[in-house]
Parts: C-alpha cells; sequence; structure tokens
C-alpha cells in the first residue's frame, strides 16, 4: 500500500493543533500514512503538542530553534519527504491552524487516481465555498488569480496560492533533481512560495488537477502573517523571473507537455 505523507508547517498553532492531528488520524487511519510537522520555532506550546502526540501517532517532527518564515519550513518539510517516501507515495501539504479539513484528502486522491500528479484543493471550483475571510482578503487572492493565470497559465488549475495540495512522490523528486536547493528560491518573499512551488511542480512536467473545497478560515485561532505589499512585489517578482529564466520554462514551453495531452 502506497504511504500518505501530511506535511504540516508549524508556528504557534497550540490553539488547534491537537484537534487538526485527530481529524487526520480519523481520515487516515485505515491508510498507511506519516504526518511529518515542522515546528517553526514555536512559542505558544506547539512543540509541547506535538512531542505528546508522537507517542500516539506516526508523527515526525523537525525543529527550527528560531522562526525562519513559510517557505524555509515547507521545504524542509518536502525535502523530508523526498528522502523518504517512494514513487507512487503522496505528499499531502496543509495548514496547521485547521482552516484545511483533511477529509478532502480522500477526494484529492481519488483524483489522483484520474491521471493527476498534483491536486489543488481548490477555492474557485464551483461547489466550493469560503467562510470566514474579509472581503478584502477575497478580493486580494481574486486579483492574484487573474494575474497569474494569465502570465504563468497551468492546464487545469485555477487555484494558485492554496497550500492545501496533494503532490505524487514522483513529481515531487522529479521537482527536486531539476531544481534542487532552489525549488523555492524566493524564500524572503513568504506566502507566495505556494506559487512558486506550483510552477516548478509543473516545469518539472507534473499533470494539475482540482476539486473544490470549503475553507473555514473562521476557525482560524492563530493571527494571520501575510503581508500585502510585500505579497504583490513577490508575485511581481515571481511573474518576471518566470519568463526571464530559462530553467523555469516548462515543457509545455517547446512543445506539448503531458498535462496539455491528457487535459487535465
Amino acid at each position: 500500500m502506497n504511504t500518505i505523507f501530511v506535511a504540516l508547517p508549524v508556528y504557534n498553532e497550540a490553539a488547534r493543533l491537537k484537534t487538526l492531528l485527530e481529524r487526520i488520524r480519523a481520515t487516515l487511519d485505515d491508510r498507511a500514512y506519516r504526518i511529518v510537522a515542522v515546528d517553526d520555532g514555536s512559542r505558544d506550546g506547539s512543540d509541547v503538542i506535538l512531542a505528546q502526540e508522537r507517542e500516539r501517532l506516526p508523527l515526525e517532527v523537525i525543529t527550527h530553534p528560531v522562526n525562519r518564515g513559510l517557505a524555509e519550513t515547507l521545504y524542509d518539510g518536502l525535502r523530508w519527504v523526498a528522502d523518504h517516501s517512494n514513487d507512487d507515495d503522496v505528499v499531502v501539504t496543509m495548514d496547521a491552524d485547521d482552516t484545511h479539513d483533511p477529509t478532502y484528502i480522500l477526494p484529492m486522491l481519488a483524483k489522483m487516481d484520474q491521471g493527476c500528479d498534483v491536486v489543488i484543493a481548490s477555492r474557485f471550483q464551483p461547489g466550493a465555498t469560503v467562510v470566514g475571510v474579509p472581503p478584502h482578503r477575497q478580493l486580494f487572492s481574486l486579483g492574484v488569480l487573474l494575474l497569474l493565470r494569465v502570465c504563468l497559465p497551468i492546464p487545469g488549475v485555477r487555484d494558485y496560492a492554496c497550500g492545501y495540495r496533494a503532490i505524487r512522490a514522483r513529481a515531487l523528486k522529479a521537482a527536486f533533481a531539476r531544481f534542487g536547493e532552489r525549488l523555492l528560491d524566493l524564500r524572503q518573499w513568504g506566502f507566495i512560495c505556494t506559487a512558486e512551488l506550483l510552477w516548478k511542480l509543473r516545469a518539472a512536467g507534473a499533470r494539475c488537477g482540482e476539486v473544490p473545497f470549503d475553507l473555514r478560515y473562521d476557525l482560524k485561532e492563530s493571527v494571520s502573517r501575510m503581508r500585502a505589499g510585500r505579497t504583490i512585489s513577490g508575485y511581481g517578482l515571481l511573474v518576471w523571473k518566470r519568463w526571464t529564466s530559462p530553467e523555469w520554462r516548462p515543457g509545455a514551453d517547446r512543445g506539448t507537455s503531458r498535462s496539455d495531452a491528457t487535459g487535465v
């Protein structure tokens, strides 16, 4: 049986972390799974919860003594999975604040069975809902969506920014083989790492698709760390890198890629 790895970037998520871990266990208990939590210098007791939960869950904990940011944390979790997984295994990335319902892992896996290497839990597919996100944040997300769909088109993708994804380990390893430590090259720009990762998976040949999901931002108890000005600048840099860096160009720029051929 293939293993499902769940990669969690954790920073001061003690309020909902234990609940999320229990929901992951309940969803995946009849499957082979492992949770890889990267504690990014938490100071609220998240480390204590992770230490306790290791006693009952298949939980690997990677610790950053000081806060290094989302991109560094995501990179370390994915690097660990790439080094410890088989090609047909799957890694699921999701937020640790319990705004991403683990039950959506199951339809994401079903979508993979249709030929996708990457499946995104999308806020922009028919049937998706968003609860608790302020209107200005929703408007910002829509603007980012329009920019990226024009400048970085990926067949089958509407939601570039949501970090809730399932990735075939084979596709992740191909991206690491192509980009190495530069897989998340724009780390200092924070939250754009999710879009950069998606584009580089695509550039390495991944076929992408989406399933709708309900984002429950009203469950979030930790403080959002997104800075709009910095994030907008980062997305601009991401678009510039896509058009000026040869290694960022996907196979579709040189002919028909697998994703174009399959239409997923």
